[in-house]
């Protein structure tokens, strides 16, 4: 008997373990697998927070390099620009940006050039000097062959140092400005410290290249060439990016670190921001456990990206979180399965102790009895442990951050049996509010869904459904929600007994997603339709024009002479005007017309069913009242007019890519017939433009075919009859068309920028002509070579006049340059100044066409020159109007009066000749001689030694 009574006792003490153990052991594997998802839920969470600050850095450096693309967009449009022109383009740029420490123009100085450069600086600042920094102060800069020299500077407050420094000697900056000007596109440099405070802030430097307009820049060694300096932009790299993270709230988060590397990876010697130190917990350093299992350690998260051509560098980290830190269902699982387990083995052996009494008494007899208890505490065990897990689910729904709605299968009610806290705190209604109801009351209204009968029918299919709805909380606010609803089916059948339907808010997704498809259709400055949107609208109304009948009309409008605007008071005034004539435009017409901006002050309208021909007409008159009417901006009054082309479907075009394109011909036309006033698109326009548009073709590869030839008329001394000189005039000898007059494509070369290229062959070619015909015994000529107004004021002028006359061995004082009254008085300093270095050369300068412009005595006294040319208008009046002979006389009087000598243009009679003469007229051109003539014939004309009478046999 004590023999049995110790069996039954250790029975009882290793049931009782078991009971334990086990219990002990799913509470271990249940903690591990919610500390795994709570655990692999951070990590989540911390790549997302930290793919969000990586993505504010890049785009916020992005968009704030981007500031100076736009500012070197005004180099590009404005030349030259001026030192107010550039205050003014950058004064909201830094009111918009103030973490850029200065934007600035680096003008590229030769080393000949260097004197008169400061000469010139001096007389606006007189203390001026090219600088250099060296260890760390500022001195007059060294020798080199050239300077790149801060000339422009905004603003000046605090960014005095900078003013005159030469940054060719930077290194960092030096590797830059190759990347730049050999790419034509921004280049940044490293972290750089801050000539203007030094010691206190890092930067870095961001560099455009200036290239001369006009100059070829297909290739990297012709931009090489062809620069003329850079526009430069210094951030105060600390600053832009606590600005970026801090206005979205990035640096709110605890225990989250940002560093900003201007390298490729994290390189300390390159840090430029740091915000926070999570630091790594060393709590249960050398434990046999995973650390994860009380311990949230993420790794810290780099990302790389490009900022103008240099590597930069994020990585966020964050600190350890314990396992006490945010959510607890593990800690819940944990201490739950502890106590079942307790609980479950004290009972088995309170049930085991009853049993071993039995036994006791029982003897032998109870030895079946006691198998089956055992077994019976097994089944206790199991239903425990199945107790244990169904209160973990119900916990995770608990505490599930998405709504679990719970409703029965009966249909067609279906009704709510269960909602978790998560559902009332996002629709506003308590469990006792939606408890027995219908599953659709959570719907709203009906009409609103559009996705509502994939729910109905996952609820009649007894299956999985899916849809994003539209929904509505208590107090009437509608969200979104990303719905999913499953079956459950009863155990061992298929029969469904509920559905689980989860709701996921995603209405800060739908409203970002909203707004990006709102930015993407519309213009940011007027909120009017961009392109994208136009082209949708207008495709649209073609269908429906097409369906009913109806013409349809599409409207270019476009601002005249809104330049003015924009130069006069800057860009900011220009956008506010655009806005108010925008609403001007959409008030002019109906709601369903559409008003669309393409860019600048270039706007579209769509105009369906207008049948009535004066409707539209009166559409038309409406919006140019609304243009014409007077604007205010800063004090000032504008009237502005526009100029109108109209395109009718279906006569004028069937698709929307036709109809824009021939309104956009008419509106041209409109301007060409002196603007405001509009014109509807004729097949005539369109073959003009045509014609226009292959002779510009045409017109390109002229010079590179070599269609083009010089002509040259005879210049003759009138004392004594000998042709000393000529006037090398262009022609083009088109393969078509024959030869074309130089009224048809001057202007165009002028407009198309070929001008520079085409004046450069000019020059070249005649003035190797004249050094042949010098080499061929023919005589010390003159040539005359004509100048455009672009030629004349780019850049490199004067070095390409030099350099010509270097290849061709002509003496400077044997050209003459060409201008009129107009180029020299647009800017009489500028002008002033180039004429001057002109004469430096040693070349002569004429006024041609004199009379004609509006130049005074007192400016003329200034221009250092040489020769004036009398109009062939007022040549032509010698013998028939005294008022025109009068003209003539001054002319040579006022020339005398100033030392130039006087050339008279256009002399086609004796008479004029004769007039000419007798009052002092020292030179002639014109058809009385001989019109111009090739280079063979002009060469004879020479050789036979033809001229004039001279003076003393007339």
């Amino acid at each position: 008997m004590d023999k049995l009574f110790r069996r039954v006792r250790v029975s009882v003490s290793v049931s009782a373990l078991i009971t334990l153990a086990v219990g002990l052991g799913l509470t271990a594997l249940l903690f591990a697998s919610v500390r795994k998802v709570e655990s692999h839920t951070r990590a989540l969470e911390f790549q997302q927070a930290a793919k969000l600050r990586s993505n504010a850095v890049a785009g916020g450096l992005a968009d704030a390099v981007e500031q100076l693309t736009v500012l070197n967009q005004l180099f590009r449009s404005v030349d030259p620009v001026s030192r107010e022109q550039f205050r003014s383009f950058t004064a909201p740029l830094l009111q918009r940006y103030p973490e850029i420490q200065a934007l600035s123009f680096q003008r590229l100085v030769r080393h000949q050039d260097r004197a008169a450069f400061e000469r010139a600086m001096r007389r606006r600042f007189p203390d001026f000097q090219i600088n250099e920094l060296a260890d760390g102060r500022l001195r007059r800069a060294g020798v080199r062959d050239s300077y790149n020299v801060v000339d422009y500077l905004e603003p000046p407050a605090g960014n005095v140092a900078a003013f005159g420094l030469d940054t060719a000697v930077a290194r960092e900056q030096g590797e830059a400005r190759e990347r730049s000007r050999a790419s034509g596109r921004p280049a940044a440099t490293g972290l750089l410290s801050l000539a203007q405070q030094q010691g206190w802030h890092t930067g870095f430097l961001v560099l455009a290249p200036v290239y001369l307009r006009g100059a070829p820049l297909d290739t990297a060694a012709a931009r090489r060439r062809a620069v003329v300096g850079e526009t430069a932009a210094m951030f105060r790299v600390d600053r832009l990016i606590h600005t970026l993270l801090g206005a979205g709230g990035l640096l709110d988060a605890p225990g989250v670190s940002v560093d900003v590397y201007a390298a490729a990876g994290a390189d300390r010697r390159q840090l430029a921001f740091r915000h926070g130190d999570a630091a790594a917990a060393a709590a249960g350093a050398g434990w046999p456990l995973p650390r994860w299992l009380w311990l949230d350690q993420g790794a810290p998260q780099g990302t790389s990206f490009d900022v103008a051509g240099q590597p930069w560098y994020v990585e966020v980290a964050r600190a350890p979180a314990h396992i006490t830190d945010g959510r607890h269902g593990s800690l819940y699982a944990l201490l739950g399965g502890i106590l079942s387990s307790l609980f479950a083995a004290a009972h088995v052996y309170t049930l085991v102790s009853r049993n071993g009494t039995i036994e006791r008494v029982a003897g032998a007899r109870t030895a079946a009895l006691q198998f089956a208890n055992l077994r019976l505490s097994e089944d206790l065990a199991v239903r425990a442990s199945n107790e244990r897990a169904l209160r973990l689910r119900e916990k995770a729904i608990e505490v599930s951050a998405n709504a679990i709605v719970i409703c029965g299968a009966a249909a067609p009610d279906y009704p709510i049996e269960y909602v978790n806290p998560a559902f009332e705190r996002i629709t506003g209604y308590s469990a006792a509010e939606v408890l027995g109801r219908n599953i659709e009351c959570l719907q709203g209204r009906v009409a609103d869904q559009q996705n509502l009968e994939e729910v109905r029918a996952a609820l009649r299919e007894r299956r999985e459904g899916h849809a994003l709805l539209r929904n509505y909380r208590k107090d009437g606010g509608s969200y979104w929600s990303d719905l999913f609803i499953a079956p459950v089916r009863e155990e061992g059948g298929d029969a469904v007994s509920h559905f689980v339907v989860a709701q996921y808010d995603v209405t800060a997704v739908m409203r970002f997603e909203a707004e990006l498809e709102f930015q993407a259709k519309h213009d940011t400055l007027t909120g009017l339709a961009n392109r994208n949107l136009l082209r949708e609208r207008l495709g649209q109304a073609i269908a429906a024009a097409e369906q009913d009948g109806n013409p349809l009309w599409v409207v270019f409008v476009d601002l005249d002479r809104f330049k003015i605007v924009n130069d006069t008071l800057g860009h900011e005034a220009g956008d506010a005007l655009l806005t108010t004539l925008a609403g001007r435009l959409q008030a002019a017409t109906r709601d369903a017309d559409t008003v669309a901006r393409l860019g600048g002050d270039e706007f579209v309208l769509v105009l369906p069913q207008y049948s009535d021909e004066r409707a539209g007409l009166a559409v038309l008159e409406r919006i140019m009242d609304a243009v014409a009417q007077p604007l205010y901006l800063e004090r000032h009054e504008f009237f502005l007019t526009c100029s109108i082309g109209v395109a009718i479907y279906p006569a004028d075009g069937a698709s929307a890519e036709a109809l824009t394109k021939h309104a956009d011909i008419a509106m041209y036309r409109a301007k060409e017939l002196g603007r405001n006033n509009f014109q509807f698109y004729t097949a005539a326009m369109n073959q003009r433009t045509l014609e226009r548009l292959s002779l510009e073709g045409d017109l390109r590869h002229a010079l590179e075919r070599g269609e083009f030839e010089l002509h040259y008329q005879p210049q003759l001394a009138l004392h004594s009859g000998r042709v000393v000189g000529m006037e090398a005039l262009l022609r083009w000898n088109h393969p078509r068309l024959g030869q074309i007059a130089p009224g048809l494509f001057i202007g165009m070369a002028e407009e198309m920028g070929l001008i520079i290229p085409i004046g450069a062959w000019v020059m070249r070619t005649a003035c190797a002509q004249t050094r042949a015909w010098q080499l061929a015994g023919l005589g010390e000529l003159r040539v005359a070579v004509n100048l455009s107004a672009r030629q004349f004021t780019q850049k490199a002028l004067l070095q390409s006049i030099a350099d010509v006359l270097g290849e061709t061995g002509l003496e400077a004082r044997l050209l003459d340059l060409e201008l009129t009254e107009s180029m020299v008085m647009n800017d009489v300093d500028q002008a002033i100044a180039i004429l001057r270095n002109l004469k430096g050369l040693g070349v002569h300068v004429a006024i041609d066409d004199f009379g004609t412009g509006y130049s005074s005595l007192s400016y003329l006294r200034r221009f250092p020159i040489d020769v004036l040319k009398i109009d062939q208008s007022f040549v032509n009046d010698i013998a028939n109007d005294a008022e025109g002979a009068a003209i003539v006389l001054s002319i040579i009087s006022l020339a005398h009066s100033l030392r130039l000598s006087v050339v008279a243009e256009g002399v086609e009679t004796a008479e004029q000749l004769d007039y000419l003469r007798a009052h002092g007229c020292e030179q002639m051109q014109g058809y009385y001689f001989s019109r111009p003539l090739p280079a063979a014939a002009f060469e004879q004309l020479l050789r036979e030694g033809r001229g004039l009478p001279s003076l003393a046999c007339a």
